[in-house]
């Protein structure tokens, strides 16, 4: 089968799921969508080598909608049969491109976070209707495949295609950084580099709630549990942040913005922990690809779909939204006992297990053979079958070539 995938544009983080379908997926696609993002802080991917790209520019309209033409003569080109639209509603030309498609006799798929919580009645109506247009959803996580279900929709036509980074890039990265690589790190970070490290990789936005890491990292201090604390991202709020955390002196570090792989992976494997305390979303897959447990609230209506591959416990933890102390409970928790090698080996396997792109490549291959989504499970029943199967032992080694074969 040949079919296009679109996007408003592809962000840098789809590098490794388009480079497993253009290598290893049964199908051939084109790829669709605008060469400038119309936020100026997503980095753009670099593209397969030999995959036709068709340029679809986004223009955004008065309200936040978005109108991406090119898309009418996609979805009436012959050669295609079946084609992935990124499933936003507020992608206005989505709507009558899905529409013609279908007319056209091709299978329409949206890939799309889907159902993150309950909508009111209005939104949740226009909703619905927009996500009829396809015949096959694919999502971010099994919470939306749940609610989905609540109102109406087939679970059989929902697949669960969770979310990724470039896990085989980080996996060989890895696997060269040594303990001593990560002492290295925390000494060119903190002067006094014994201390338990807590990182985030993120923006820094409002929604990410740093100022509660701060106020965690006071009560712990003030009980004589002093720790360092690195942000690496940039954003809006850092001058805010900065002027936050004065009082905490030396022990806070503003990294600033990085995307070499290899320092992300250093950084992130000499944390004991990642701590989110906003919603949580691709943090939590960097973090849990190079071992590193994660920490965010337990309000799963305020939070992202990537928020089920913490396992309390197993993978990370989580405490009470919006409540500093309850923070430093959980902080406190996983600083003084440590992340052991089994904890670590489970924040990697979630990833080998679920989060990577083999994973989608083979579910966007089920779907685009008409099968049926597989019966709705969890993440936490995945890992628990896991560490029954497994204990202690380290992650099952060598996932993707599994999968591949």
């Amino acid at each position: 089968m040949k079919a296009a995938i679109v996007y408003d544009v592809f962000p840098h983080y789809r590098e490794g799921i388009l480079d497993e379908l253009s290598a290893h997926s049964e199908h051939s696609y084109v790829l669709a969508a605008g060469r400038r993002s119309l936020d100026a802080t997503i980095k753009t991917a670099r593209l397969p080598e030999g995959v036709e790209y068709v340029v679809c520019p986004c223009i955004e309209l008065p309200g936040g909608a978005i109108y991406q033409g090119g898309l009418i003569r996609l979805a009436l080109r012959r050669d295609l049969q079946a084609i992935i639209y990124l499933g936003c509603p507020s992608l206005l030309s989505t709507w009558l491109s899905a529409a013609v498609a279908r007319c056209a006799g091709k299978q329409v798929l949206y890939w799309t976070h889907g159902w993150l919580r309950r909508d009111a009645r209005v939104r949740g109506i226009i909703k619905r209707i927009f996500y009829r247009l396809a015949h096959t959803l694919l999502l971010y996580g099994n919470i939306a495949k749940e609610l989905g279900m609540e109102v109406g929709f087939d679970a059989a036509q929902m697949h669960v295609i969770y979310n990724s980074l470039n896990y085989k890039e980080q996996a060989r990265i890895r696997e060269t950084i040594s303990a001593e690589d990560c002492d290295d790190m925390r000494r060119a970070l903190f002067i006094d580099a014994d201390l338990p490290l807590v990182i985030c990789t993120a923006r820094l936005t409002a929604a990410c709630r740093f100022e509660l890491l701060f106020a965690a990292q006071r009560i712990l201090m003030a009980e004589g549990t002093p720790f360092n604390v690195v942000l690496v991202g940039d954003g809006p709020q850092r001058k805010s942040l900065e002027m936050n955390s004065q009082d905490l002196g030396s022990h806070v570090r503003f990294y600033g913005e990085c995307y070499d792989e290899e320092t992300l992976g250093k950084l992130i494997m000499a944390a004991d922990v990642a701590v989110s305390p906003g919603k949580v979303g691709l943090t939590a897959m960097h973090s849990l690809a190079f071992g590193t447990p994660v920490i965010t609230h337990d309000n799963p209506e305020h939070q992202r779909p990537e928020v089920e591959a913490i396992v309390p416990g197993m993978t990370g933890d989580l405490f009470r939204e919006g409540d500093a102390a309850s923070l430093a409970a959980v902080i406190r928790k996983w600083i003084c006992d440590g992340a052991s090698s089994s904890k670590r080996s489970a924040c990697i396997q979630v990833i080998e297990e679920f989060y990577n792109p083999v994973y989608q490549r083979v579910v966007i291959d089920r779907a685009l053979r008409g099968e049926c989504a597989q019966p709705l499970t969890t993440v936490a029943d995945g890992m628990e079958q896991w560490r029954r199967e497994n204990g202690s032992s380290q992650h099952r080694p060598d996932l993707e070539v599994q999968l591949h074969v």
